[in-house]
Order: C-alpha cells, then structure tokens, then sequence
C-alpha cells in the first residue's frame, strides 16, 4: 500500500525542501517535481513532493489522519 501525506514547506534549497507533517514532524523531500513557495503545502510521496495542495485541503486530510491514528484498535 502506497500513502501520499500532506505536509507544509518549511523551507527551500534547490530541489530540496525541509517539510512539515504536523505534530513536530520534518523531513527533507525532493521537491523537483513541482513548483512550490514556503509556506504552501505538497503532498509527499516516497521522499518527493508531487503536487501542490491548497492549504483548505491540506488540513482537511491532515485532520481526517489525526483521526484514524488516534483510534484505539
């Protein structure tokens, strides 16, 4: 199974971008693919961002994530 996560650019540096996926959580992602700005939001897939997301429906999925890893089993 394949997931594609939301995550909001921190910052930039060629085609590298340090991301952030909420809850504290940062990665660098290859960012090539796409033509983003800080502060605008991706969606990640295996280490690259591959679109664009607006920011309403970044944190739409995010929100519907936190729910389902937040259920008890």
């Amino acid at each position: 199974m394949c997931l594609a996560i939301p995550a909001r650019v921190l910052e930039k540096e060629g085609d590298m971008a340090r991301v952030d996926f909420g809850e504290g959580t940062s990665r660098e992602v290859n960012i090539a693919l796409v033509n983003v700005n800080v502060g605008e939001y991706v969606i990640v897939h295996a280490g690259f961002a591959i679109e664009v997301l607006d920011e309403a429906e970044a944190k739409e999925t995010l929100n519907l994530w936190n729910q389902i890893l937040s259920q008890d089993d």
